[in-house]
């Protein structure tokens, strides 16, 4: 006999999503705000899901085929005391960024959504951000270092940016070949059709 308990229920629940890769049209539109009818505890559960199960640090909605300004960060695979990396994990609804440094440094950035592709970017080292969290209170805070940088990398996705658009022409360039393999590789089309009416579902429920 198998007992099922809250913790067990939620494990049958884990919706492991696909990541949508770079050539697809939906990474460079801009997405919309999240409202409070949106189902923000299906998207939350669903982007830690897939993050955690890829080894990523950020996740974006637009990257699961959902256009909603939302996104989350999760630095377990970077935590290391001795570099500083500290574990932080958040959901973040309708982010802003309302001030950045000056200073600005070089760091080796991947994403999901352009596998096996590192390039330094430069980014603020320090942002003063305003977001709310999944009950819709509304949170002032300032990052520096790393969490900075992957809220910088995320909330570029909400505009529709990837990070190879903040790298040189000429490095641009260079990667061609490399993008146009990842373009190719999967029929993106076929795919985007068999997720979309997933994410309009869960969107549209409470």
């Amino acid at each position: 006999m198998v007992f099922v308990t809250k913790n067990s229920l939620r494990k049958i629940f884990i919706m492991i999503l696909p990541i949508l890769k770079y050539g697809s049209h939906i990474l460079r539109k801009h997405s919309i705000a999240v409202t409070k009818e949106d189902n923000r505890i299906q998207i939350s559960e669903n982007l830690f899901d897939t993050i955690k199960k890829d080894g990523a640090c950020g996740l974006a909605a637009p990257q699961v085929g959902i256009l909603k300004r939302a996104f989350v960060i999760d630095t377990s695979p970077l935590f290391d005391e001795s570099k500083g990396f500290e574990k932080y994990e958040q959901f973040f609804i309708n982010p802003e960024i309302l001030w950045q440094s000056p200073e600005e440094v070089y760091f080796k950035e991947g994403c999901l959504s352009i596998p096996d592709i590192y390039e330094d970017v430069l980014r603020a080292d320090k942002i003063r951000i305003r977001y709310s969290d999944i009950n819709f209170n509304t949170i002032d805070e300032e990052f520096e270092g790393i969490k900075a940088r992957i809220f910088q990398h995320e909330y570029d996705h909400l505009e529709g940016i990837l990070f190879i658009d903040r790298l040189s022409r000429l490095r641009r360039k260079f990667l061609t070949s490399k993008l146009d393999k990842i373009k190719n590789t999967k029929n993106i089309k076929s795919w985007i059709k068999n997720i979309l009416f997933k994410r309009l579902n869960f969107l549209t429920s409470g």
